[in-house]
């Protein structure tokens, strides 16, 4: 009976073994290729109940000593890919590649380059940038230069630092020069679109006298269609000091009002117009140009062009 108990309990054994294996056989199609090769052997022969694992002695083996290296995760050589990651081949004529937001751009546009027939004037306004999306270096001058008499030319210029403040305003700094009150000055201030897409722009400049002026703007495009556009815009300007001199009083002193029909072709990088624009001084300005025997507000007569490139 003793034995034919053992007997159960190595059946018992086989059969668990048996059903392991074709667990096993169904995960790894390779280990039912090496149960197909053996055939013959009787697994259920193997006793191995009475084995004492406790008397096997790993407690010298040196794990450290066990080089893994060429297994698969181990370390890379080190001349297993170049820094560059071109594995050795030449970039060619056009250079290594680059990133779009890594690589400097530069542009330049003229927003205004028009002629004013009952000012006899001409106005314009230039911009240039060089950079990055996120800073550039630029360079803005606007003014007017009359076509009779002294020929004399008003324009204020600035050399700034530009940088993206938030995704619809970008800020700037640095310097600037006036000719009509032939001063340096540092500036600083914002552009960008206010709601309703009106182009709006802020600016403070402070003289080397510690005059401190406000230039205040807003644009909007009305599109009638794919190329014509009529662009109304306003600008403010107010100083922090009088200066009789410069005909300058404290406060806002003028204000310019223009309205233009504009043609965009050639990608709209090119617009011709025409349109009328309006000037007038405010505050203590009004009193100051009647007793210098100059007009309070004009009117006139506009055409001109505006691009980019």
């Amino acid at each position: 009976m003793k034995i034919h108990k053992v007997g159960l309990r190595f059946a018992g054994a086989s059969s668990l073994v048996l059903l392991a294996s074709s667990f096993a056989n169904a995960a790894d199609p390779s280990t039912a290729k090496k149960d197909m090769m053996m055939p013959g052997m009787d697994h259920s022969s193997m006793d191995m109940s009475d084995m004492d694992h406790s008397s096997m002695d790993m407690s010298g083996m040196d794990h450290g000593s066990m080089d893994m290296s060429g297994m698969q995760g181990g370390k890379a050589p080190a001349d297993a890919r170049s820094p560059d990651y071109s594995n050795g081949v030449p970039y060619g004529r056009y250079g290594k590649p680059m990133m779009m937001g890594d690589m400097p751009l530069w542009g330049v546009s003229v927003d205004d380059l028009g002629y004013q027939f009952d000012d006899d004037q001409i106005n314009y306004e230039v911009g240039a940038w060089y950079g990055l999306d996120e800073r550039r270096l630029s360079l803005r001058s606007e003014g007017s230069v009359q076509t009779k008499g002294d020929k004399e030319i008003d324009s204020l210029t600035s050399l700034s630092y530009w940088k993206p403040l938030s995704i619809f305003w970008n800020g700037l700094a640095g310097v600037a020069y006036d000719t009509e009150n032939d001063k340096p000055a540092i500036m600083a201030g914002i552009e960008g679109t206010a709601p309703y897409f009106i182009e709006t722009d802020a600016m403070a400049y402070l003289y080397s006298d510690g005059q401190v002026r406000l230039d205040l703007g807003a644009e909007y495009e009305w599109r009638l269609s794919q190329h014509w556009v009529v662009i109304p815009e306003v600008g403010l300007t107010a100083f922090s000091k009088e200066d009789s001199d410069n005909h300058i009083t404290k406060g806002f002193n003028e204000m310019e009002a223009e309205v233009r029909l504009t043609y965009e072709t050639l990608s709209r990088q090119l617009a011709p117009y025409v349109g009328v624009s309006y000037e007038t001084a405010l505050g203590s300005a009004r009193g100051q140009r009647r007793q210098h025997n100059e007009s309070i507000d004009s009117s006139s007569l506009t055409a001109g062009v505006k691009f980019w490139f």
